[in-house]
């Protein structure tokens, strides 16, 4: 089971490693979208929208459903908000660690 789990993960980590997937989540967190208002708010072609959903649907990660012509984009579960706040978090504390780290070389080099 614990392999499972792993591969679980490893999979879902990489379905998450391009920028565009991500911001398509981030922009996903705030409510469902299709793929014109993604296009819209991502700045990027339609094309591009639509490859990136459909690594995001094969993967279970986002979810499709039709309403009148559109169809409406949306997460497959809610702690995918939570996650990339999260990760968000942790950039922040690599980014506190580099400033800190500039800061003493700035120090030491005006000893």
């Amino acid at each position: 089971m614990n392999r499972e789990v792993q591969q679980f993960k490893a999979e879902f980590f990489k379905a998450l490693s391009h920028p565009l997937r991500v911001h398509i989540l981030e922009i996903l967190c705030e409510g469902d979208k299709n793929v014109n208002e993604l296009q819209s708010l991502c700045g990027v072609e339609g094309s591009a929208i639509s490859q990136q959903l459909a690594i995001l649907r094969n993967k279970k990660i986002v979810t499709a459903r039709k309403e009148g012509t559109r169809v409406l984009y949306s997460l497959q579960d809610p702690m995918i908000k939570e996650l990339l706040g999260i990760a968000r978090q942790i950039f922040n504390n690599h980014l506190i660690d580099t400033i800190s780290m500039l800061d003493r070389f700035h120090k030491e080099s005006l000893v």
